[in-house]
């Protein structure tokens, strides 16, 4: 499930070339941006969120927070890890707005009115439908159970097992210490197994 598109190395690159291409007033540069970062923005906004529209929202938000502020970015960071930063706070904000709250109680599990482009996973055309239907279910407890850890737990296991980060990005971009990130992620682990146990 990890969500890495094209080397890493190469995407800093690009990254840099395109921030760098729009703070010389290049417009167009961050709708590139965009393009290349929406995808991952919004499945780290459902995952942390496990709401559809709320992770849309915050995407959008993200973007928005990041075209305002890109004037800044220093270059001390990859660009990714700074929008990792920016996507993550975003969704504490959501996740602490009593709006979001009582919005929890209830979480969308049917997405089968979403088109093809808009779904989270992407689809194996290869397997058959009962192989399809089950990995459904899966992912479908699995959010399930990630939405129900604490939400620094939440965020380590999203960051980390989720996305592929390593556990200094994860410091970085939350701003915990190291061992802080290495025992909430193990104590998360071992919540999740818990959940899940008897369930998959």
């Amino acid at each position: 499930m990890v969500e890495q598109p094209g080397t890493q190395k190469g995407v800093e690159n690009d990254d840099e070339r395109l921030v760098r291409s729009f703070l010389e007033g290049n417009d167009s540069a961050f709708d590139r941006i965009v393009l290349i970062h929406k995808k991952f923005v919004f499945n780290l906004c459902y995952r942390l969120l496990g709401d559809y529209d709320d992770a849309d929202d915050c995407a959008q938000e993200v973007f928005i927070k990041i075209h305002r502020t890109l004037k800044g970015f220093r270059f001390e960071s990859s660009f990714r890890t700074w929008l990792y930063r920016v996507a993550v706070n975003t969704c504490k904000n959501r996740i602490k707005s009593l709006e979001h709250r009582i919005g929890m109680r209830k979480v969308r599990l049917d997405m089968s009115n979403r088109s093809d482009s808009e779904r989270v996973d992407i689809v194996d055309h290869g397997q058959s439908p009962a192989d399809e239907l089950k990995r459904k279910e899966i992912g479908r407890l699995i959010q399930d159970a990630v939405a129900k850890l604490p939400a620094e737990q939440r965020l380590v296991v999203v960051l980390r097992d989720m996305n592929g980060r390593s556990y200094e990005e994860i410091a970085e971009i939350t701003g915990l210490r190291l061992g802080t990130v290495k025992s909430k992620l193990s104590r998360a682990r071992l919540r999740l197994r818990q959940l899940l146990e008897g369930a998959i």
